[in-house]
Parts: structure tokens; C-alpha cells; sequence
């Protein structure tokens, strides 16, 4: 059972309370068919410790087992994928540890089980990596990553988007927050409704803080570029 409450302090002064498993899958299942999309991305600014992340992922692992299970060469690249399209901000730092760690063992339990002889440690090594980009100590209000304390930095909140471009080669381009919550909004006027918005926006040179960098890897070694 998902524990709501850690402590009372910590609903004082954070307003901490989480969402209980029932209320989590009924209001993922709202969005059913997006849950079970593998490249579906999902932000989750107000974390915790992961419970709707966790959900999720869960879904996504499910549908990459079910189609690739046979192969798991086609399993680990997918499940990577999978992993990659989830993010999550809180504001305490003990709550964004424990998300990483809780989508990690889920990952590497799913992982285990379907690629038994076949794992890689640089594997693992890459979805821990990604994990610690996705998931970030931050304050999704002011979009500002925070100090041990909680306090807002000087340093905004960075994301990753992830994305297989060809073979095993996978691309990771770093945006800031802001940037993606405020960008062009003209140019959002002008998708159609059959276009979906996404929490990525293509780069653009000229409009400084939105596109950061880009680097190119073997999906093995992202960690590579730390």
C-alpha cells in the first residue's frame, strides 16, 4: 500500500500528501492509451516519490515485454526508451532520490526478467543516468533547481529529450524548463489539431536558453556524456 502521509511536519510546511494507488490508476487510465504509448512522455512537476511515475512506467514496461520479450536486444533498447520518456521535479531531495531508486528497481526488475543472462552493467549503468536527468530536485513553480534545503538556486531546471535516430545510436538534447513551459507560444498557435504538442520544442539558434546541447551515443553509453 502507498504510504500518503511521511510526516506531519512535512504536510506543514510542504503540504506533502500522496495520492493513494486507487485514485493514481483510475486517473491513468484517463489517459489509458497514452500510458501504454512506449515514447509517450510524461512530466510529473510535484513527484514525490513516484507514485504516478512509477504507474506509468509500469504500463510502458508492460507493452515492451508483451512485443518484444522474444528479443532482447529489441527488450533492452525499448525498455531504455520506455525509461526516457518519463520526468519528474520535486522540491525535496530525499523525495527525488527515492523516485529514482523506486523507477530504477522497477526498471531493472522488468530488465531481469526478460534478458536474464543477456543484461548489461553499461545498460543499467545508462538507465541510472538517464534517471538522474529525468528526475530532478527542483521548484516547479519558479523553475529553479534548489539547494539542500529547498531553497531556489540561481540554477534553472534542465531537461532532457531522448530519442533513437538510427541503429543503437541515441540522441539527448538538454533544454531549460522555462523555456519549454513559455516558448514561442505563436508558433504553438499555428499546430493543428491533429498535431501533438510535446514537452520538447525543435531548436532554434537564434533564441538563446531555450536549446542547450546535443550530444550522440551508442543508448549504452549516454553516461558518457555526464
Amino acid at each position: 500500500m502507498i504510504q500518503q502521509i511521511k510526516s506531519k511536519q512535512r504536510v506543514a510546511e510542504h503540504g506533502e500528501v500522496f495520492t493513494a494507488e486507487r485514485e493514481v490508476k483510475a486517473m491513468c487510465d484517463l489517459v489509458k492509451q497514452e500510458t501504454e504509448r512506449i515514447d509517450s512522455r510524461f512530466l510529473e512537476p510535484a513527484c514525490g516519490d513516484g507514485n504516478f511515475l512509477y504507474e506509468i512506467l509500469s504500463r510502458k514496461l508492460a507493452v515492451v515485454k508483451k512485443k518484444y520479450k522474444r528479443s532482447p536486444h529489441d527488450y533492452e533498447k525499448n525498455a531504455i526508451l520506455a525509461l526516457s520518456s518519463v520526468y519528474g521535479v520535486d522540491i525535496l531531495l530525499d523525495n527525488a532520490i527515492a523516485c529514482r531508486e523506486r523507477l530504477f528497481a522497477l526498471w531493472d526488475k522488468q530488465y531481469k526478467s526478460v534478458c536474464t543472462k543477456n543484461c548489461s552493467e553499461d545498460t543499467r549503468k545508462a538507465a541510472k543516468f538517464i534517471l538522474s536527468l529525468n528526475i530532478v530536485c527542483g521548484n516547479a513553480l519558479t523553475l529553479k533547481c534548489v539547494d539542500e534545503n529547498g531553497n531556489d538556486t540561481a540554477e534553472p531546471i534542465v531537461f532532457s529529450e531522448w530519442a533513437f535516430i538510427t541503429g543503437t545510436q541515441m540522441q539527448r538534447k538538454d533544454y531549460t524548463f522555462d523555456e519549454l513551459l513559455n516558448g514561442d507560444d505563436n508558433a504553438k498557435k499555428k499546430k493543428t489539431k491533429k498535431e501533438q504538442l510535446t514537452l520538447f520544442n525543435e531548436p532554434q539558434p537564434d533564441e538563446e536558453g531555450k536549446f542547450l546541447k546535443q550530444y550522440i551515443s551508442d543508448y549504452r553509453r549516454v553516461q558518457d556524456n555526464g
